[in-house]
């Protein structure tokens, strides 16, 4: 097995701050593709290369420190990035998700008809180029329904959930017209997700079920292991292994789903990389997805990934306001929340706060879900007050 001591990441963010502090660990080089200084992960990595995520000519500096790059998230330019593999010839550049990969997974509209190609439960779609196509779509799905840009859509970002023909219009306009996806809106009465590991001799590990609580599209809080029958948490792992197989995914995919109240399941959408609702792994399980992502574009064994307590649940620490500089560290605050038993705060540094903005995160490890989660609402309780 080949061992690859030098990783690149495209993205500088929070993402990539965390895969930073996991690769001291494991003693790995590992250089970002940073927007801008302020970025999380410029003052832990070891090496930064500064441009947007898709400035293929910043990656082409980044290529010359690694041995293979990876992705923070889903916003580079593929077509580019294809076209840099090209110009480098015999020279090995090894992107891992492969390019193939990315482009389904980085594609709502290839994203489902990737599931539907392989019988992988997914909401009924159409595809939406034109006002006809969005209309027609509309007339076959009913309403509600669900309007998502393509691409670019992340926290509620290019997805509207739709009432009428009234929103439906304002929505499409709102997005510029750009292609997308009408869908069924499913009646769900919990959110799951998991985090998938993939190798690339095919090795497989599934992390535990969680259960995601959105706050307007946003993440606000997992709950782990998830509040739901043992049935169906396995079928969720036996969907997230057909999804990474038939993808031939090599690196961590973060996998959402629906849960009806009649049990039913179906894909929501996939992510090609380390994920929010896979963060309880760092104090949660015995190896985080940070690690377990450098793992497996590193060339190592993948890393146990069972729970070292009953429960985790992680608490995003969102933007409540818009203010910047010293306004924006909430230090009392943090301090509060840390006087709390068996807590873990994750503060990303960044300059400014925003309505919504992911700020930081902590996780809680308790015995009992009542434990955790009434724990967990203590420290909402303190980051909202005034």
């Amino acid at each position: 097995m080949v061992t690859r001591q030098k990783i690149g990441v495209i993205g500088g963010g929070q993402l990539a701050w965390m895969m930073a502090i996991a690769a001291k660990h494991l003693d790995i080089e590992l250089t970002v593709q940073a927007a801008s200084p302020d970025d999380s992960a410029v003052t832990v990595a070891d090496r930064v290369i500064y441009g947007q995520v898709a400035d293929a000519s910043a990656t082409a500096q980044l290529a010359e420190h690694c041995q293979v790059i990876t992705f923070e998230n889903e916003f580079v330019d593929l077509v580019a990035l294809q076209k840099l593999m090209e110009r480098t010839g015999d020279r090995d550049l090894l992107f891992l998700p492969k390019l193939e990969t990315l482009a389904i997974s980085v594609d709502k509209l290839n994203q489902r008809q990737h599931f539907r190609n392989h019988h992988i439960p997914t909401p009924e779609f159409y595809s939406v180029e034109t006002e006809l196509e969005l209309l027609a779509a509309a007339e076959k799905l009913s309403y509600p329904l669900v309007l998502k840009a393509r691409r670019h859509g992340y926290d509620g970002k290019g997805t509207w959930v739709i009432a009428d023909e009234i929103e439906l219009r304002s929505a499409w306009e709102s997005m510029h017209q750009a292609p997308a996806i009408a869908e069924a809106f499913i009646p769900f009465e919990r959110e799951l997700a998991v985090i998938a590991a993939r190798s690339e001799s095919g090795e497989i590990a599934i992390y535990p079920v969680a259960e995601t609580l959105q706050t307007n599209q946003v993440c606000r809080r997992t709950i782990t292991p998830a509040r739901v029958d043992a049935t169906i948490s396995k079928k969720v792992e036996t969907i997230a292994q057909q999804i990474v197989t038939t993808l031939d995914a090599i690196g961590i995919f973060g996998i959402e789903f629906f849960l009806t109240a009649e049990g039913e399941i179906s894909v929501n959408e996939i992510a090609p990389r380390t994920h929010n609702s896979g963060h309880y792994t760092i104090e949660g399980c015995q190896t985080s997805q940070f690690e377990q992502l450098l793992r497996v574009v590193s060339g190592r064994q993948l890393g146990n990934v069972s729970m070292v307590a009953p429960v985790a649940v992680m608490v995003n620490l969102l933007g409540f306001e818009n203010v910047t500089g010293a306004d924006a560290d909430y230090l009392d605050k943090r301090k509060a929340i840390a006087s709390f038993p068996n807590i873990h705060i994750h503060w990303y540094g960044k300059k400014s706060s925003s309505v919504g903005r992911k700020l930081g995160h902590v996780t809680i490890l308790a015995d009992t879900h009542d434990l955790a989660i009434d724990i967990s609402d203590r420290v909402e309780s303190i980051w909202y007050s005034n």
